[in-house]
């Protein structure tokens, strides 16, 4: 499809550069795969972090002693600032610069796992993440937006964001087996420590191999904007979260209104500004608008299995920490293998194959986990965490070049902080959601009398109340409790499979007839009709 796009209100005729053609220069630039090696240091960074407190939860619940709800916090605080920061911050970079946007963002980043490492109570916890999330925030857009400027020719830019997707996955794999060997030996504060020496690699290296870029004629980067973009999506998903933890109250129906109220806000005077935060045209193109929506609904139905596995390995099974992690490997290695070959499996056959094919992957393997029980065999989870891991890996490789390659060099940094944001917008969402199913099937559960209100808050806390009973009492409490999570796990898995096979089915419709830059002349996916390049600008 041809998307019109006008800047300051003057006509424009853009030729794209997703037709294909690029320079020799372009192709060649000196040092290109050395500066993607720091690109992925700082996703490794973010994704790290990520699994590693999936891990740390039930130390920081022992030492800490936060509640059910203090606890979802600590696990998506983080997600809610980094969504409501992504746009504005791949905006700033388009402007001041994406490199140096890149490195300082880095650099707080690691000043601010400090914090996070010497928390010492649950609300210090939940400014640490949150903090944490606004230096993240910088770092997602940049990464993407530096890899559209580096690399030019479309394979060799389709096997660049295999690699940046096939990193991102690593972390999932080396932030559990890094993270379970810290917490064998040091405290849970360790987990975080980790990052500063990967944030001091990144930044004296990354000033040296990546090159400058950002749009030649930015605009001012509109504060009201970014309040407004801020204010809106922490607004929506706190009460979204709300009301799926307590019902349709009228603190969380407020909440609602001013975030819905402050997006629809945002969007209007984007549309108004004659250099706008984020082009809204942008969305016009189906398969940009698809894929973000992909990438959405998934992260959403996945957010069950990321945030509540570990719990259920380490507290349910016994597993220990390193062991846990261990056992997670194989969703990271299907998801590296897969998005390695993604690029090329979407040439030889459709874009929307793959990604509907992964999408209905992962979400057969989440139907195939509602099956678990206190006693399952490894054979089961370790089968389907490759399935996910597979699905996962095709599908938002996929999805992630379909973005880029949609649009301009000079918005690289905002389209990419829109497909970051829908992530990190979906992992909020299902933690919310997903995660307020198995708190609510939890918390009811048959205790002892005389069991402490802590025991029903979290799994942790039943943990750790059944070490100071005894050994009979302590034994009915852990089984009641244990089956309870397992319960709730089980539900969670139906809803994200649910979730996933609908996203599938989208995607069929939604991209058909896209096609990633440099492949065959004809049409896709057995003579389907295909879109222009997304990102021509005429008028």
């Amino acid at each position: 499809m041809t998307s019109t796009l006008q800047r300051g209100g003057a006509p424009c005729s853009i030729a794209a550069e997703s037709s294909g053609e690029t320079t020799p220069q372009a192709e060649k630039r000196p040092g290109r795969w050395l500066a993607l090696c720091v690109l992925v240091l700082a996703v490794l960074l973010v994704a790290v972090d990520a699994t590693v407190l999936g891990l740390a939860t039930p130390y920081i619940s022992e030492d800490l002693k936060p509640s059910g709800t203090q606890l979802l916090w600590i696990g998506d605080v983080y997600s809610f600032v980094i969504a409501g920061l992504l746009v504005s911050m791949g905006s700033l970079g388009d402007r001041v610069g994406r490199k140096r946007i890149l490195l300082g963002g880095a650099t707080a980043f690691g000043a601010i796992s400090v914090l996070n490492a010497y928390a010492q109570s649950p609300e210090t916890m939940i400014l640490a993440r949150a903090l944490l999330g606004v230096a993240g925030a910088t770092l997602m857009p940049a990464t993407l937006a530096l890899i559209r400027n580096i690399f030019h020719d479309p394979r060799e830019r389709s096997l660049a964001v295999g690699i940046w997707g096939a990193t991102a996955s690593a972390g999932t794999a080396v932030g559990p087996v890094v993270g379970g060997l810290l917490l064998e030996h040091f405290w849970w504060g360790s987990v975080f420590l980790i990052n500063l020496p990967v944030t001091a690699v990144l930044v004296l290296v990354g000033i040296r191999t990546l090159p400058e870029s950002h749009d030649p004629d930015p605009g001012p980067w509109d504060l009201p904007s970014v309040a407004l973009s801020l204010v809106g999506m922490i607004g929506a998903v706190y009460a979204v979260k709300e009301a799926a933890a307590h019902g349709f109250t009228w603190p969380a129906f407020g909440t609602g209104l001013l975030g819905a109220a402050a997006l629809l806000g945002f969007v209007r005077r984007q549309l108004t500004l004659p250099v706008p935060l984020l082009d809204m045209r942008l969305f016009r193109g189906r398969g940009f608008s698809g894929a973000v929506l992909a990438d959405l609904l998934t992260v959403l139905g996945m957010s069950g299995l990321v945030f509540f596995l570990s719990q259920y390995l380490q507290l349910v099974q016994g597993r220990r920490p390193f062991e846990a992690g261990l056992a997670e490997l194989p969703a990271a290695v299907g998801a590296v293998a897969a998005g390695l070959v993604a690029g090329a499996a979407a040439r030889r056959f459709s874009v929307r194959a793959v990604v509907s094919g992964g999408l209905a992957a992962v979400g057969l393997a989440l139907a195939a986990l509602t099956l678990l029980d206190r006693t399952t065999g490894y054979s089961l989870i370790g089968t389907a965490l490759l399935v996910v891991g597979v699905g996962a890996g095709l599908s938002f490789t996929v999805t992630a070049d379909v973005i880029l390659a949609g649009v301009p060099k000079d918005q690289a940094g905002a389209a990419s902080a829109v497909s970051e944001t829908a992530y990190e917008l979906g992992a909020a969402l299902g933690i919310a959601l997903l995660g307020s199913i198995v708190t609510g099937i939890y918390r009811d559960f048959p205790a002892p009398p005389g069991t402490p209100a802590t025991a029903h808050a979290s799994l942790g806390g039943a943990v750790e109340t059944a070490a100071h009973l005894p050994p009979a009492t302590a034994e009915t409490l852990l089984t009641s409790a244990r089956d309870a999570f397992v319960e709730g796990l089980r539900l969670a898995m139906a809803a994200g499979a649910a979730v996933l096979l609908v996203t599938a089915v989208a995607a069929w419709f939604l991209l058909r007839g896209q096609r990633l830059e440099g492949g065959d002349a004809t049409p896709q996916g057995r003579g389907e009709p295909r879109d222009q390049p997304q990102n021509t600008r005429t008028c």
